[in-house]
Parts: C-alpha cells; sequence; structure tokens
C-alpha cells in the first residue's frame, strides 16, 4: 500500500484532533455564541418564528428536535467532527483535481482545516459557521469533478445556518454543471429561515456594521489580517500569538500562493475559485472603506444585516487557497506554505481549550420540566451571562422557552435594541400587570437565580408557526434523502 494512503488519513485526523481535542471532554457545549444544552427547549425561537431574526434556523430546530430523544451536545460534536474529516476529505478531493503530489495535498488539508478564520470563530462560539468554511473546498471540489451526491450531502450540513447556507450554494454554483438542480437543493436548505425572515424582515442598527467590521492585527492591518483569512472582529477571540506578530506569517503565506495564482490564472478549471477569492476579498475591504455607506446598507435593506460582520467573507477565499496550496509544483515550496500556515496561529491547540465543555446546570432542567413549554419571562436579563470562568449567551434561553431580550452591545454601543415583545413584558411586569404578561403569551415569571416568582395561565405557544417551524426542519432534515434518489432517478432515464 502507498504511504500516501497512510499518511493522508492520519494527517486528518491529526489536524483535526489539534483542534477539537476538547470536545472530548462531556458537558453542555456553552463558549460565547455556542449555547448548546443537553436538552434545547422546543420553542418557537429554536425554529425561527422567535422574538428576535432566525440567525439559527435550522441549527436551533435540530437540535431541539434531537434533544427530545438524546444529548444534543453529542449531535453538535458528532456534526462538528463529520464536518472537518469530510472537509479533510474535500481537500484531498481538490488536490487531486489539480494533479497535486503528498505534500501538496497536505498543503490543501493544512489550509482547509487549520487556519485563522476556523480558529477565531471556534473562539467565538461560531462552531456551524466552522462547519461551513471546512466544508467549502470539497464543495469546489466535488462540483468540479461531477461528484454531485457529495456535493449536495456536503451543501446540506454546511447549511446549518444562514451564512453557510448562502455561502456554500455561491460556491457550488459556480463549480457545478448542474446549477437548476442545486438552487433547487440551496433553495430547500434555505426555507427555515428563508420564510421567517420573509414574514418578519431584520435589520441592524446603525453602528452595527463599525461593530462588526474586521479588525487590524499586530504588524499586518486590516488588509494583511483578512488576507492571512484574520481579523475577526472581537479581540476577546483572536490567540495571543495573532497579536504577538505571528499574523505576518499569513501574509509570507499569502505571497506564495499569489504566486501560485498568477501561474495557475491561465488555467480555466480554477479560474472560479479565484475569482471568487479576488471578489470576496474586494467587496470586504471596500466596505470596510465605505463604513458609513455599509452602515446604511445594513441598517434599511432587509436581509443585509446578515453580512454586517463582513470578515465573513474570509470563507470565500479558503478554496481558492487550498487549491493554490495543491498546485505547488515543488516540494520544499509547499512544505514552507505548511510551516507557514502552523505559523499563522501556533498556539490554536492550546487556546481552544477555551471551548472544553462544562457541565449542564440542573436548575435548567427542573425549570423547563415546571414551565412545561410555556413561554418564560427573566426580568431584567442580559443577552450575555458571565458564570465566573466565561461569557456565553444565557443558556436559560436554549433550556426555556423565553421572552428573548435580543439586546447586544459591542465595545459600548448598542448593536441589536431590545425585542418589542420583551420591552412590552418588562413594562407590564414593571406596572404589576399580569392580565398583560399572560396576553403576551408569558406562562412563568423567574428571577436570575430561576426562582420562580409568579404564573399565570397562560399555556404554550403552539399555533400555525410552531407547525410550520417544525415542518420546515424535519423538511431540512430530509433533504439529501429527497433530492439523491430523485437526481439518480432522474439520470437513470
Amino acid at each position: 500500500m502507498s504511504t500516501r494512503y497512510v499518511f493522508l488519513p492520519a494527517y486528518a485526523v491529526f489536524l483535526v484532533g489539534l483542534l477539537l481535542w476538547p470536545l472530548a471532554s462531556p458537558g453542555a457545549l456553552i463558549h460565547r455564541d455556542m449555547v448548546v444544552v443537553p436538552h434545547p427547549s422546543l420553542s418557537l425561537s429554536a425554529f425561527g418564528f422567535g422574538d428576535l431574526p432566525a440567525r439559527n434556523a435550522p441549527q436551533d430546530g435540530v437540535l431541539a428536535l434531537a434533544g427530545q430523544l438524546i444529548d444534543a451536545s453529542f449531535l453538535a460534536r458528532l456534526l462538528v467532527l463529520t464536518a472537518a474529516l469530510l472537509g479533510a476529505y474535500g481537500a484531498v478531493a481538490l488536490a487531486r483535481y489539480v494533479q497535486a503530489g503528498t505534500v501538496g495535498t497536505a498543503a490543501a488539508m493544512t489550509i482547509t482545516i487549520y487556519n485563522p478564520f476556523v480558529v477565531e470563530r471556534l473562539l467565538q462560539g461560531h462552531w456551524s459557521l466552522v462547519m461551513a468554511a471546512w466544508l467549502l473546498p470539497g464543495i469546489a471540489a466535488w462540483g468540479f469533478t461531477g461528484q454531485w451526491r457529495l456535493q449536495v450531502v456536503a451543501l446540506w450540513l454546511a447549511s446549518l445556518t444562514p451564512t453557510g447556507a448562502i455561502t456554500a450554494l455561491i460556491v457550488g454554483m459556480c463549480t457545478t454543471t448542474r446549477r437548476w438542480f442545486l438552487l433547487c437543493v440551496g433553495l430547500l436548505t434555505c426555507l427555515p429561515w428563508l420564510i421567517p425572515a420573509l414574514l418578519h424582515p431584520a435589520t441592524s442598527s446603525l453602528d452595527g456594521a463599525w461593530a462588526f467590521a474586521p479588525r487590524a492585527e499586530t504588524h499586518v492591518g486590516v488588509v494583511g489580517s483578512v488576507a492571512g483569512l484574520g481579523g475577526i472582529w472581537n479581540s476577546q477571540a483572536v490567540p495571543p500569538s495573532r497579536e504577538a506578530g505571528f499574523a505576518m506569517a499569513g501574509i509570507a503565506l499569502f505571497c506564495v500562493l499569489l504566486v501560485g495564482a498568477w501561474r495557475q490564472a491561465a488555467r480555466r478549471a480554477l479560474r472560479p475559485l479565484i475569482v471568487l477569492a479576488a471578489a470576496a476579498l474586494g467587496c470586504l475591504l471596500i466596505s470596510y472603506i465605505a463604513l458609513p455607506f455599509t452602515s446604511w446598507i445594513v441598517t434599511h435593506v432587509p436581509g443585509a444585516a446578515l453580512w454586517r460582520d463582513s470578515q465573513k467573507l474570509v470563507m470565500f477565499v479558503i478554496p481558492a487557497y487550498a487549491a493554490l496550496a495543491a498546485s505547488i509544483q515543488r516540494r520544499t515550496v509547499a512544505a514552507v506554505a505548511i510551516a507557514l500556515a502552523f505559523l499563522q496561529v501556533p498556539d490554536a491547540a492550546r487556546v481552544v481549550t477555551q471551548i472544553t465543555p462544562i457541565p449542564a446546570d440542573p436548575a435548567w432542567s427542573a425549570l423547563a420540566e415546571r414551565a412545561a413549554g410555556r413561554d418564560v419571562f427573566i426580568p431584567d436579563s442580559t443577552t450575555m451571562v458571565h458564570d465566573g470562568s466565561r461569557l456565553s449567551i444565557d443558556p436559560r434561553t436554549k433550556a426555556l422557552s423565553t421572552v428573548e431580550n435580543g439586546e447586544l452591545r459591542v465595545g459600548g454601543r448598542v448593536v441589536d435594541h431590545s425585542s418589542q415583545r420583551y420591552r412590552d413584558a418588562q413594562q407590564a411586569w414593571a406596572n404589576g400587570d399580569r392580565a398583560q404578561l399572560e396576553r403576551l403569551g408569558i406562562g412563568i415569571v423567574v428571577d436570575n437565580h430561576n426562582s420562580i416568582i409568579t404564573e399565570t395561565s397562560a399555556p404554550p405557544r403552539r399555533g400555525a408557526r410552531f407547525a410550520l417551524g417544525v415542518f420546515l426542519t424535519v423538511l431540512w432534515l430530509a433533504v439529501p434523502l429527497v433530492c439523491l434518489p430523485w437526481r439518480f432517478r432522474q439520470r437513470g432515464k
């Protein structure tokens, strides 16, 4: 057996293990924006029809349904691990497409799995966005080679969140010859968040684009940060090595790949990825330079707020970088590319300890049992909480069906205002108007210590929107079962 067939799988496991080893610990997945409790509530919020925009559909709905049978955090772990390994396999497929050698293939795998975007987003808690980033090179490769089944599965996994769905669909459409088929599949995967968004359009505050603008890292500036696949807006989610100057390795890696891009530009096969990467970086930098205009767009154009965190555009660059790394003909240069990729974030395996699971609070399940599906109002609650060891979204908003506050502050600026229902509930509570609380659908009021203050006769909200949310989530789960056999029968005619 060729050493290639032994080395590459082992190397894939090594790369994935470097970043995901903390998830082997038991407990709930709670860190910043990542909150996966063992048994999430079956609520309108989980299915995208709650008080806030459907930014986490179908992800939260899938976890809520799974949580009725198993520990949902185990499913989240399985999804992340599957996406990582499938992403490594996709990088190999992309390398094979450009006829890369073993070292070039390893370079493509390294850039796909182990890069600043992935590490920073893991530290921010964007686990499903990381899944999408890992899967993009495979989506491109399987589009180029006509392996549409693998492409559909990868696109489906990437669509757990709206950003992942759109990114995967664009990459897929740029690389496949079955564009109408893939477009239909992509639209199906988007329905769980697209329909709620159409029924409840969302925009951002004027400060949204400013707060989430890409951030300059030490010695490289904004341009160097995003060219090296970094630059997340939150400095707390940046590994210390990036602030110590190691981001400069990303500039060196960019230069190595840029030479490859110049040589490969004549190859028609890689043009879509190179053009897509250049367009994404161009749009990102323009949005940063023209922040007042960008701020106006995300404030006034429905749906544009999805991209107010413009650094997410870096995702489009990953497939091109992986393909260019694989195209490097000289082994020594490919090895240098691997070294530079690691040198960008040399402390990744250490900093990911921040996402180590923690024990679930028994009070969540006890309160969920008492609430019995009714909406819970927590007066004077905040979107983010600090339990003494880490900052995260309030886990009770996932474990219970709550009246969501939604107010978000970044650097002292209010990026998202409180939901209207939360403000109404807060006013009713301040006035002692229990009848108004009941009219708002609130069945139980608890304090910040999870002690029940009062209850009303309001039942769980299980109307048409709840049924629609469940249906759309189940439809998303069925996409592979619906699309793969159908297309197979069509080809067999």
